[in-house]
Parts: structure tokens; C-alpha cells; sequence
């Protein structure tokens, strides 16, 4: 890929960490394809990226998978060769002592817009990030993971926002070792990162907290893994190479969360 025109879909762009991307490559030549969920915030944020350069809108409400292969197989027409994904949508813990929601399909609301969101959207548009490899896949994801039950993947039991949020990740970041595995040899890299701790976004105010870093300092590592060569199958923390939750790079783990991952897949 050429590092000044590539073509990056980035998922949850019309506000925080994704908007704050989306102007950074756009600015510096790359062609934006920004996602969010309100077609009005979506518009909006397209008609302002058109003013620094290339960008095009796509909206799809993440919390239906049905919406997420729409979105893939969109992208894709428009698309047919991507350079990078930044799965950056994302749902946080939301406020304290709130009850467990669930998504359009009935699945847990955490785990559906910051796990199988992403696995769908990666697995429709494969082909196209085939067509662009070498491409690379970025998925956002945070410091703060625990391993799913998988006997109660969808956290029926002993419910919090913070539970869900936290296995989510986890989630995300042992599929992505998984997938980076099996796609090193179509030169695609899928790397996973925690972009900076307590961010001032929606997110994060609306959990309580208050903001310890600015969403600047969180694009920076996103920033780093859309325009440089930094392997594949790895986490990082910021910018810096680390170390995820350790059962995320279990074997054994990982084939069972493949396995749970289809049986939700199929539901």
C-alpha cells in the first residue's frame, strides 16, 4: 500500500478517537471512508472531511449483524480493493449500575457491537482487503480484559457493564491473534492496540470517570498501525509494543472462543 493514498474504512467515526483519525489521514492524503451509526452525524462529519480531502460516508448500526454484513458488502462494491480496517465502534461500560442490554439479535449488547461487529465486518470485507494487500486490519481495543466464561459467553449471570465491557476486549484481542495467524500468509496484518487510558470521549464521561488523557494521545498508536509496517498479530499499548491479557495467546483458549464465536454467529 502506498503510504500517501490509501483507502481506510474506519467504524465509529462521527465522534471521540474515530472522528480524530478520520481528519488526521484525511489531511495527510488518504482516502476516508468514515462509518457511524446517524445518518445526520455521518453527513455531517463527511461534508467536513471533504473540506480537508477525500472521504465518503457509510451508516450502519453496528448492534445488528445484519447491518454489519450490509455495511461489508457496501464498502465492498464501492471498494473493491481496501488497504486498511480500523474496527474503532465501540460501546464502553455506560453508567453505573445500568442492566444488561441486548443487541437487535438478541445477543448481549457489549459483546455484539465490540466483538462480533468487528469478526463479521473483517470476515465481509476479506476480499477486499485481498485485493489491497498488502492491507492491514487495526482493531481497537483496551488494556482493561478478562476472559470470557464460556459457559456464559453472553454474561447472563452476575451481569455489569464493566464485566462485559472487559471480556469484550479480551475477545477482540485473542481473535485477533487468531486471525493474524491464519491470514499472514495473504499478506493482510491485524494488530491490536489500546489507544490510551480513559480518553475524553462519550464513553468515558458517561461511565463516571474522569478523562485522564486526550483522544490526540489515543490516535497516535492508531495512527501508527494504519501508516507503518508494525508486524502482525501483535498489542500494543499506545505505541508501544506490549503485552495482552496472557490467556489471549492460549491456544486452548482461543480455539474454544473460535468455537463460541460461530455458535453465536449462527444464532
Amino acid at each position: 500500500m502506498s503510504t500517501g493514498h490509501s483507502t481506510v474504512l474506519i467504524t465509529g467515526a462521527t465522534s471521540g478517537l474515530g472522528r480524530y483519525v478520520a481528519f488526521e489521514l484525511v489531511r495527510s492524503g488518504h482516502t476516508v471512508l468514515a462509518h457511524g451509526r446517524d445518518p445526520g452525524r455521518t453527513e455531517r462529519l463527511v461534508t467536513e472531511l471533504r473540506t480537508e480531502g477525500v472521504a465518503e460516508g457509510f451508516v450502519a448500526d453496528l448492534a445488528s449483524l445484519a447491518a454489519v454484513r450490509k455495511l461489508g458488502a457496501e464498502v465492498s462494491a464501492a471498494h473493491p480493493s481496501l488497504d486498511v480496517l480500523v474496527n474503532n465502534a465501540g460501546v464502553g461500560a455506560g453508567p453505573r449500575g445500568s442492566g444488561r442490554e441486548l443487541s437487535a439479535d438478541g445477543h448481549e449488547l457489549r459483546l455484539a457491537v465490540n466483538y462480533l461487529a468487528p469478526v463479521v465486518l473483517t470476515r465481509a470485507l476479506l476480499p477486499a482487503l485481498r485485493a489491497g494487500a498488502p492491507s492491514r486490519i487495526v482493531n481497537v481495543g483496551s488494556a482493561g480484559q478478562a476472559p470470557l466464561d464460556f459457559t456464559d459467553p453472553e454474561l447472563t449471570r452476575g451481569y455489569s457493564g464493566t464485566t462485559a465491557y472487559v471480556r469484550s476486549k479480551f475477545a477482540l484481542a485473542a481473535h485477533t491473534f487468531t486471525l493474524a495467524e491464519e491470514l499472514a500468509a495473504q499478506d493482510i496484518s491485524v494488530n491490536v492496540l489500546h489507544p490510551a487510558t480513559y480518553m475524553d470521549t462519550t464513553m468515558v464521561r458517561e461511565a463516571g470517570v474522569t478523562p485522564w488523557s486526550s483522544v490526540a494521545d489515543g490516535a497516535a498508536g492508531v495512527l501508527a498501525l494504519v501508516t507503518r509496517e508494525s508486524g502482525s498479530g501483535r498489542y500494543f499499548d499506545g505505541t508501544s509494543p506490549a503485552r495482552a491479557h496472557e490467556e489471549a495467546y492460549d491456544e486452548g483458549v482461543r480455539r474454544r472462543l473460535e468455537k463460541v464465536t460461530e455458535q453465536l454467529l449462527r444464532v
